[in-house]
């Protein structure tokens, strides 16, 4: 018997581990808050995480960066013109899928050499969709495909029609490039060298 997810968080649930976050509000999609014994089981993880790839290494150095950094940031490594994906939803389930993948996977069973996924605009996704009549792995009807920026967007100020549009974090490593030039004139390190960060 597999457990499902259902099964699995409330176990957690009841053992302290994670709690659906704002529970007593509805909860929130795909978000959980570490309980007691959740926290203190992260932050043993991390600990020994820390200790086996920064402290015990002679070649390494640490480094924790803000999750919110300048928008030119993401700009300039291509993730607000790039970071996203083309997706459809079930629309039964609303699972959501990647209409490439879906296509990708439909032209594996119909060969058709004249086909390039990467090169479809979204249009022509829609058109694939309808023509070829492709349905979820559910086997249900599909919306038409949209652009999901993965990149989570917010805003920073106090005062209305002021305020910064900022990005978190798309990845973990961002801090760690822009940050770079300050590491080696602060810490004398030599390459090769390493940065860690969690």
């Amino acid at each position: 018997m597999q457990a499902s997810m259902e099964d699995i968080v409330a176990l957690c649930k009841r053992r302290g581990f994670v709690y659906p976050t704002s529970e007593i509000y509805g909860g929130l999609t795909s978000s959980y808050d570490y309980g007691p014994a959740g926290a203190e089981l992260l932050r043993n993880i991390r600990n020994l995480w820390w200790k086996f790839f920064v402290q015990k290494r002679p070649d390494m150095v640490g480094l924790d960066s803000q999750i919110l950094l300048h928008p030119n940031t993401w700009v300039a490594s291509g993730h607000v013109s790039s970071f996203n994906d083309p997706l459809v939803e079930d629309k039964k389930t609303h699972k959501r899928y990647r209409v490439d993948h879906l296509i990708e996977s439909w032209l594996a069973k119909h060969p058709d050499d004249s086909f390039v996924v990467e090169d479809l605009t979204l249009e022509q996704m829609a058109e694939f969709i309808k023509k070829h009549d492709l349905k979820s792995p559910d086997g249900n009807d599909l919306t038409a495909p949209q652009k999901f920026n993965l990149l989570f967007e917010t805003k920073l100020g106090v005062v209305e029609g002021e305020k910064s549009e900022l990005y978190l974090r798309g990845e973990t490593a961002q801090g760690i490039f822009t940050n770079f030039k300050n590491i080696v004139n602060s810490n004398r390190v030599s390459l090769p060298f390493g940065v860690g960060q969690i």
